[in-house]
């Protein structure tokens, strides 16, 4: 199905061109939203932007439609409008739209201990994980034990068999922390035995194909010459490791299992990104992922993908604090990060997910709005990013 034709784009959108960098912003912007325009395009002069793309969606209508910069630095390649680019984290909204999706068809209940649908689960302390748990990031699951090489990892059955094995690393549902990756093999896993499907495949069948949307969890090789190469930060993980040691559940949470992952240019592998983690490699652009958020709250004719009730539960805190891995307050609902800790600046009943380097999709179900802004500088800014901040801001300024 033609992207036009389930998201109507406005057909009196300015154009847009100024230099960014060692590219070019690009793209189009309804009147009124010029703001979010500038905000972009101050990025690339004053935050070191690379190369990005920011997209709004309103009342399931395009009205930014941005992307500028370089996908490739090293090369000199230019950022173009078909671009897409590792997420990270938010890559975990889409992934718990599918679980949601499954428990509104009564495929899946929340509330059952996982092992009802995959027994090896339910084993040394985890008899009574349910998948609520794993959603809200309460389950004590957030680092993976046992030895696993990269290639065990990336090929699913060993990482997902070893969890199934493990003890927790708390009193399920005592306390709340960061599932950084466990998130998504868990819940993969869960739609894997429901479906027949890997997370990847039933993503496409029954959110990304319908909506026309460019994104993936498991990168096809015919995609990859359009993904943007990352440019990761200085320090990075391994700055965690060196600060807490590399035993602190934290360290074993971001760089695991086994020590294996760090916010280095391991990223920008083939093998990474063809693999499927659907909590921490989604792969796609701004546009998509504003489309995907949008239609959560207006869904085009055919293609409904939550109900509202379905979503309106979903949205509701699960857990809130300071959390136990990463020691910032979070706040969860079925999967989705919640307003205060999702996006500063933007509405109180937002949901969506940030992606680590500073990638950022959320929905505000009272603006209707559906917005994504994607990277390929990562960057780590202890008190908020200011490119996507600035961004929000002038996107509500603009509402």
């Amino acid at each position: 199905m033609p992207v036009e034709s389930v998201f109507p784009v406005n057909r009196i959108m300015s154009d847009v061109s100024v230099a960014a960098g060692d590219g070019q912003v690009k793209g189009s912007v309804e009147p009124g939203f010029e703001s979010v325009a500038e905000a972009f395009a101050k990025n690339f002069s004053d935050h070191g932007e690379v190369g990005a793309a920011c997209a709004l969606y309103h009342r399931g209508r395009a009205v930014v439609d941005l992307w500028g910069g370089l996908a490739d630095s090293s090369t000199g390649r230019v950022w173009e409008r078909d671009t897409i680019v590792l997420v990270f984290s938010a890559a975990k909204g889409p992934t718990a739209t599918c679980i949601n999706r499954l428990a509104e068809q009564g495929k899946l209940d929340i509330d059952l201990p996982i092992a009802h649908y995959w027994p090896e689960f339910g084993c040394n302390g985890k008899e009574r994980i349910n998948t609520r748990m794993v959603l809200s990031h309460q389950a004590g699951l957030a680092a993976v034990d046992g030895e696993l090489t990269l290639e065990q990892v990336l090929a699913w059955e060993p990482v997902v068999s070893a969890i199934a094995k493990q003890a927790p690393n708390w009193e399920p549902g005592s306390t709340h922390g960061y599932h950084a990756r466990s998130f998504g093999w868990i819940l993969g896993e869960l739609i894997r035995r429901i479906t027949g499907l890997s997370p990847g495949q039933y993503l496409q069948q029954e959110i990304c194909e319908p909506l026309g949307l460019s994104y993936w969890v498991g990168l096809p090789e015919r995609e990859r010459s359009r993904c943007a190469r990352l440019v990761p930060p200085e320090g990075g993980s391994d700055a965690i490791v060196e600060l807490l040691g590399a035993d602190s559940l934290t360290a074993r949470v971001m760089s695991g299992p086994s020590g294996l992952f760090g916010y280095n240019d391991m990223w920008n592998l083939p093998e990474i990104l063809a693999a499927e983690m659907p909590s921490s490699n989604g792969v796609g652009d701004a546009r998509s992922l504003a489309r995907f958020y949008d239609a959560l709250l207006n869904p085009p004719p055919g293609v409904e993908l939550l109900g509202r009730a379905q979503r309106e539960k979903a949205c509701e805190v699960q857990s809130r604090g300071t959390d136990a891995v990463i020691f910032q307050e979070t706040c969860f609902g079925l999967g989705y990060g919640l307003q205060p800790a999702l996006a500063p600046g933007a509405g109180d009943n937002c949901f969506g997910h940030p992606g680590a380097g500073g990638a950022l999709a959320f929905a505000d179900p009272d603006a209707e709005i559906g917005f994504a802004y994607v990277m390929n500088a990562m960057q780590f800014n202890p008190e908020g990013d200011p490119r996507s901040m600035g961004l929000v801001k002038a996107v509500y300024q603009a509402l």
